[in-house]
């Protein structure tokens, strides 16, 4: 069964940085469209980035352009999400998804984590 563990949330100032992790067991993740989604209480889950399976392309949501970064690395088996210049407004629960086609719509995901907690406060 496909597994995804999510960690390296917490609570971080604005302006400071986190990298989330986003790791699989009992299978290899560069088979697979990798997605970073997020829901905040009260809303929607949200499509944040994803990286392709094949040539590497990436993906972000207007909201985190220039402030966060996915990779993979695949020898780890681990994908992540760099994220800089935090803002209150990325206060949520942040999962990562695995599929086989790419876009930040959460349908196209077939395999989800179980979250990782991020808050951006002072």
């Amino acid at each position: 069964q496909v597994q995804l563990v999510e960690s390296g949330g917490g609570l971080v100032q604005p302006g400071g940085s986190l990298r989330l992790s986003c790791a699989a067991s009992e299978f290899t993740l560069d088979y697979y469209v990798i997605g970073w989604f997020r829901q905040a209480p009260g809303k929607e889950r949200e499509g944040v980035s994803c990286i392709s399976n094949s040539d590497g392309n990436t993906w972000y949501a207007d909201s985190v352009k220039g402030r966060f970064t996915i990779s993979r690395d695949n020898a780890k088996n681990t994908v992540y999400l760099q994220m800089n210049s935090l803002k209150p407004e990325d206060t949520a629960v942040y999962y990562c998804a695995a599929g086989l086609y790419h876009g930040l719509d959460r349908s196209v995901y077939d395999y989800w984590g179980q979250g990782t907690q991020v808050t951006v406060s002072s």
